[in-house]
């Protein structure tokens, strides 16, 4: 690099410093890099397509006028796109301002890493912005069944084309049922198709993290620049932004900024837009906008798929059949806690040299298993349908057969059954006194009532984690 360019480079970014401060020079001018001068054009770098852009807009005259003072040679400036630490280097986009033209721009592919964005801080090269990916959370080690087919679809067809379909793909589900793994999936893919687009992947909480720190380091242009460069933004567990004001204000801005950019959004949580307490309407409208889906809870088959899968990658040999079915029908909570425990089970009959079978699988898992049956209780289900129903609890053990009143005791009554290990009998017990016929009957209904209902289907789902949590 010529000695006595880089001092002319220096010495322009002085009187930049001096023109426009130290919090928009830090923000936007310092990340650039000098890179060489040849036939009147200099080149000068940055970290991403936003600043390039950015700086051209509002910096670019006054880079070429203070240039050209320190050499009148210097007809023109182009600013190329090079990713910094964290994304492969060969990018390059460029731009090019002078004599009050601007020219095409030229991009070559990049083999970018997801999650893995820099900010343009005091030094850009410093802080990784997205968060890391699990090798393991890919499509082909995804397990589809009738509870997740839908999710499974979506994430897919998100992955596979650049097109965006809907925005925000929205996933939500209980603890441990497979969203974490869909959105590394979604990660991966695109790392792999097409490594040229910018992808971020991070959780709620890292996104407020890096909000607070670049408030307190008075970097907020930064910031935004990062995220709103993104091709694809995805953030996992949106419901920590619950009461945190200026963070969901800046989500706002961010989220409507990469929509009208017709860039993708996936976002995950634990329960739907609707039902985000504590977190502005407007955001919950805009999460709304695109295609909200639901992980169910995991049925017997699906478990059982999940552990004959996770024995194949392990590659442990036999392994008893029924142990496979003890476990998929006593450990019903999430999905990991099910591979937790066949973990647990290979570890202790490798440790201890015993042969895994039922009685070993039982004292192997004893607490895990006694979690399982005390989940919760028939008292609790009522408290809780009650007041997601807004009926008295004492109705849940009167003989008032208005629907109002009849249909959430229904709910009540299958969700003891399903959640607890208490029997027929005591179920109707609990409940003034009923016979076991009457529950039988109010299990069947709302089986059947789940399968037209979509609104009912969600109540009982979001009160199942409600329950479980």
């Amino acid at each position: 690099m010529d000695q006595g360019y880089l001092g002319q480079w220096q010495r322009v970014c002085a009187r930049l410093r001096s023109e426009f401060g130290d919090a928009a020079y830090n923000s936007w001018l310092r990340p650039l890099k000098f890179e060489r001068i040849d036939d009147g054009l200099a080149h000068l770098q940055a970290p991403t397509r936003f600043m390039r852009d950015w700086v051209l807009s509002h910096y670019g005259e006054r880079i070429r006028a203070f240039w050209q003072a320190e050499d009148n040679s210097v007809r023109e400036i182009d600013i190329s796109v090079h990713p910094v630490t964290g994304r492969a280097q060969g990018a390059t986009t460029s731009v090019t301002v002078g004599d009050g033209k601007s020219a095409a721009v030229g991009e070559t592919a990049a083999q970018s890493a997801p999650a893995a964005i820099p900010a343009p801080s005091a030094d850009p090269q410093a802080l990784r912005m997205g968060s890391s990916l699990d090798a393991r959370y890919q499509f082909d080690s995804f397990v589809v069944g009738k509870s997740n087919e839908l999710a499974y679809a979506a994430a897919r067809r998100v992955a596979d084309t650049a097109q965006v379909n809907f925005n925000p793909l929205f996933l939500y589900g209980g603890v441990g049922l497979g969203k974490t793994h869909l959105m590394h999936a979604i990660a991966w893919h695109i790392r792999e198709r097409d490594p040229s687009r910018e992808v971020i992947y991070l959780s709620a909480e890292r996104f407020m993290y890096q909000f607070v720190r670049a408030l307190r380091d008075r970097e907020t242009m930064a910031f935004k620049q990062v995220f709103r460069s993104a091709d694809v933004l995805m953030i996992d567990d949106v419901q920590f932004f619950s009461r945190k004001d200026s963070t969901q204000e800046e989500f706002f801005h961010t989220f409507n900024e990469l929509v009208d950019q017709n860039k993708q959004i996936v976002i995950s949580a634990d329960r739907s837009p609707s039902d985000l307490e504590d977190v502005e309407e407007r955001i919950r409208s805009r999460l709304g906008w695109g295609l909200v889906v639901d992980i169910h809870q995991t049925d017997f088959e699906l478990r059982l798929g999940i552990l004959e899968a996770k024995l194949a990658r392990a590659n442990v040999g036999d392994f008893p059949p029924k142990v496979l079915e003890f476990l998929a029908h006593r450990i019903t909570s999430n999905i990991r806690e099910l591979e937790g425990a066949l973990n647990r089970l290979i570890a202790h009959a490798h440790l201890v040299g015993r042969p895994i079978n039922l009685e070993m699988t039982q004292e192997a898992l004893q607490d895990l298993l006694r979690a399982n049956d005390r989940r919760v209780t028939i008292e609790e289900i009522q408290k809780k349908v009650a007041q997601h129903f807004n009926i008295r609890l004492a109705d849940m053990h009167s003989a008032r057969r208005a629907r109002a009143v009849a249909r959430p005791r229904q709910v009540a009554m299958y969700l003891a059954k399903q959640l607890t290990t208490r029997s027929l009998p005591e179920i109707g017990r609990k409940f003034g006194g009923r016979d076991h016929t009457t529950v039988m009957h109010a299990v069947k209904r709302i089986e059947e009532l789940r399968q037209t209902d979509a609104a009912l289907a969600e109540d009982i789902d979001l009160l199942r984690r409600m329950l479980e949590a």
